[in-house]
């Protein structure tokens, strides 16, 4: 029978949006940008051992489950030295799952440059790092903007998954009270309104920000 309760619906309201201030931190996902930039240009230097091992580890870390990387860094890193708190193993663990998946939205987005521009950057003597973040990145971030978003609102979505080593994020938060109250309508259909409050405008939030950079850049 359908016996959802307002009052206790009031009551639980804010530690639900305590835990989701938890969930929006632990996304990690400004480390997962700078880390996946770090891995697609790590897979463009002229050192072969380097590339393949840079595309191999991506390789790996993609075609394992986030859940196992989290328990590796949080249960088996202490063994070798890494003692991290769950909150930051969790944050470490999927950013670096999602760096992996960045890095090829990355290397697609360095791919689109037209040769031609990486030859104008050549006969102008510039340097390798002047030639990537003066003329080759910016072309490149439009056309990575789309997959960009798509990870962002993926990671927001994935972050559940860190309450196996106890991040206090909304889903931890949800159980926790379905296990004291033994309620469980009224905590997972709010964390469902939550997440979906937050997934649409920051979608729409990224199309608009796309479109703008776009027409900065004088490319619509």
């Amino acid at each position: 029978m359908f016996d959802w309760r307002w009052d206790f619906t009031w009551q639980i309201l804010p530690r639900l949006l305590v835990a989701t201030g938890n969930t929006l931190m632990a996304a990690g996902f400004g480390y997962a940008i700078v880390l996946g930039l770090v891995l697609a240009l790590a897979q463009r230097t002229p050192y072969p051992a380097l590339t393949m091992l840079v595309r191999e580890t991506i390789e790996f870390i993609r075609s394992t489950p986030l859940v196992l990387q989290i328990f590796f860094v949080f249960y088996v890193g202490p063994q070798f030295g890494l003692r991290l708190s769950p909150w930051t193993a969790g944050m470490f663990a999927i950013g670096l799952h999602y760096a992996s998946y960045l890095s090829e939205v990355y290397r697609g987005g360095l791919d689109s440059v037209p040769k031609s521009q990486w030859e104008a950057a050549t006969s102008l003597n510039l340097s390798t790092a002047r030639t990537y973040f003066r003329v080759i990145i910016p072309q490149a971030l439009p056309p990575s903007l789309a997959g960009m978003g798509n990870y962002l609102v993926g990671i927001f979505k994935d972050t559940p998954i860190l309450s196996v080593i106890g991040v206090a994020e909304l889903m931890h938060a949800a159980n926790s009270i379905g296990s004291e109250t033994y309620r469980f309508l009224e905590p997972y259909t709010l964390v469902g309104v939550i997440f979906l409050a937050i997934s649409l405008p920051t979608a729409g939030g990224i199309r608009v920000f796309e479109n703008w950079v776009r027409r900065k850049l004088g490319m619509s």
